[in-house]
């Protein structure tokens, strides 16, 4: 069994992307053969908790010129892959904080991966404000989950401390950027590389356990 441990950020649309690539590399493995586990990331963490709007956001960063660009890029990269990218639906660049501590809360109860999936595709093909309590607890309730109680957990400070901890281990051990792909702590696979990136990190840690 192998370990994957990938830092993203849910308003990173090089993670999604990434996350389609790494489940075409897992698609040639064995059921079982490689467990996932997604850690906290932020690329925007100084945005006001009600976050702003996108159009200004992306204008400050980026300059008016590189949007459209920008835009037509990733569009295209994304069919390739399978996500209709609907980047005019989105109206607001949020704080990411209060996902990250959803998916973490949806760890225990086995639905981590599941909650991802849903995030991303919330916020890139419906334009979801996923930095809003009750839209997170919507989409916690399309997967089952209590929405009524997930709204009090991210109304609250649980887990808080402990996703900002994380986030910032993410920087000490020297992640500057999303996604990255920890392979059994041992290896990192750096944006959204082609599935033959994966499993040549996976042949990798094969030999050198055959060879131990």
């Amino acid at each position: 069994m192998i370990r994957i441990d990938i830092v993203s950020d849910v308003v990173c649309p090089w993670c999604f992307v990434g996350k389609r690539r790494l489940e075409r590399a897992l698609a040639a493995e064995a059921p079982g053969e490689i467990i996932v586990g997604w850690r906290p990331y932020q690329l925007n963490p100084d945005l006001p908790q009600e976050g702003m709007d996108r159009r200004e956001y992306m204008r400050s960063k980026f300059g008016e010129e590189r949007i459209a660009e920008i835009h037509k890029r990733l569009t295209a990269i994304g069919l390739e892959e399978g996500i209709p990218f609907d980047f005019d639906a989105i109206k607001r660049s949020p704080n990411t904080l209060k996902a990250h501590r959803l998916i973490k809360h949806a760890e225990a109860k086995g639905l981590q991966d599941q909650l991802v999936e849903a995030l991303f595709t919330g916020y890139f093909m419906r334009g979801q404000d996923v930095g809003d309590t009750a839209t997170l607890a919507a989409i916690a309730g399309e997967l089952g989950m209590d929405p009524v109680g997930t709204a009090a957990y991210l109304d609250g400070p649980d887990d808080e401390a402990e996703t900002l901890e994380a986030i910032d281990f993410a920087r000490q051990i020297g992640v500057q950027g999303v996604p990255c792909f920890i392979v059994e702590r041992k290896y990192a696979v750096s944006g959204a590389q082609p599935p033959e990136a994966f499993a040549e990190v996976f042949a990798r840690v094969r030999a050198e356990r055959e060879n131990a």
